[in-house]
């Protein structure tokens, strides 16, 4: 009766959305887009055991995850680690481990930080959210803020990104669950997407708490859990704010192609995988079709795969021909993609920065600089700086 009610809201959904949409352009895929010039890579520090994400304190220290479980601070040119209490239920294998942190924006001592991890088996695994107090020392009193409701095995498509807005709530970013057999409950992992009675495949809005803040007009979708801020993601790997303009911008994995970069806005749906530029790894054939009636159009789409990673939106003065750009990081690619943006969020151009490197995080930093991380077995810190 349950998989009856949720199929049926997902129908009902998808027929609302139907009725009197007007169809979206479809988009056409960059491959490699031209180089970038007038900059250089700086060395900044080097020994992050497969690096994940960056955050700074309020004092201006930072601080780097290790994906195997690790909390590291840079220290001149090297890092050195922080102790930490245990993380609750890590679970480390394949893409899954210690992932995102972000450093709660209104602390100015005793800093609430946040992070991403995979809790649980190989058989049975989800995404949390976990938070701790970092004392100057230590990491202490790491609790589970919030863990997606249902469990999936294996080590793929966890997400997870987290970004703290103006108003201290955070968006937390979790993947689908994995690819094709991969099943999660009574579904393929990629369909529980399009499924709102569930957290695989969705952005999530949280108060710093964990709790749901919902998404309005939204909420009245059937059996949609009041947490779901967009739905119809594959596994969103990078986000990133204007704040400016308060638009939210996020990098997702495709398939064999298809990757994309999205703006972000509550109660869409992003079409995985009744919509994609991708295809299926095993049989190669296209899954969904590009343009589908009810569903958001990317605003960039990469194919081949460059395999997207962390995001940041450009405000800095070091380049001043490059603000309001995205910086998109690159793992399969080994690059830096710079997506240049107009005053009302349109695509005017694109450039790479080849890094050389896998590159799993892109920010910038309170001083206006853009740092990028790679996840070698020891990463390193990389600083783009003009030439």
């Amino acid at each position: 009766m349950r998989k009856q009610r949720v199929l049926g809201a997902m129908l009902a959904v998808a027929l609302a959305q139907l009725a009197g949409a007007a169809l979206a352009q479809e988009i056409i895929p960059v491959d490699k887009p031209p180089l970038a010039t007038g900059w250089q890579l700086e060395t900044v520090a080097t020994g992050v055991p497969q690096g994940w994400g960056m955050a700074w304190l309020p004092d201006g220290r930072m601080l780097v995850t290790g994906k195997g479980g690790t909390l590291h601070m840079l220290n001149g040119k090297t890092f050195r680690q922080v102790k930490m209490d245990p993380l609750p239920n890590l679970f480390v294998g394949g893409q899954g481990g210690l992932l995102d942190i972000a450093v709660h924006p209104g602390d100015k001592t005793n800093p609430r930080i946040y992070m991403t991890i995979a809790s649980g088996t190989d058989a049975r695994n989800r995404t949390a959210l976990v938070m701790g107090t970092f004392d100057g020392k230590r990491v202490t009193g790491i609790r589970t803020l919030f863990s997606v409701r249902q469990a999936k095995s294996g080590g793929q498509h966890f997400g997870s990104r987290i970004l703290f807005l103006p108003d201290t709530t955070l968006l937390m970013s979790i993947g689908d669950g994995g690819n094709t057999p991969q099943r999660v409950g009574n579904m393929l992992a990629r369909d529980q997407a399009q499924n709102l009675a569930t957290h695989q495949g969705k952005i999530l809005h949280l108060t710093d708490a964990g709790k749901p803040v919902g998404t309005g007009a939204a909420e009245a979708q059937p059996d949609r859990l009041a947490e779901i801020h967009s739905h119809g993601h594959r596994n969103v790997q990078g986000l990133a704010l204007d704040p400016k303009t308060g638009r939210v911008w996020a990098s997702e994995h495709g398939s064999r192609g298809g990757d994309e970069i999205n703006l972000i806005e509550a109660g869409n749906n992003y079409g995985w995988p009744l919509q994609s530029y991708t295809l299926d790894y095993t049989t190669r054939e296209p899954i969904g079709k590009k343009v589908v009636p009810g569903t958001v159009q990317p605003i960039v789409v990469w194919t081949p795969s460059p395999a997207p990673s962390g995001l940041a939106f450009y405000t800095g003065k070091a380049f001043p021909q490059w603000q309001g750009s995205l910086f998109s990081g690159s793992l399969a690619g080994k690059d830096v993609r710079r997506v240049q943006l107009e005053a009302a969020g349109k695509v005017t151009a694109q450039e790479l920065i080849p890094v050389g490197q896998r590159a799993r995080d892109v920010r910038q930093g309170p001083d206006g600089q853009l740092y990028v991380l790679t996840d070698e077995a020891r990463g390193t810190l990389l600083r783009i700086v003009p030439k």
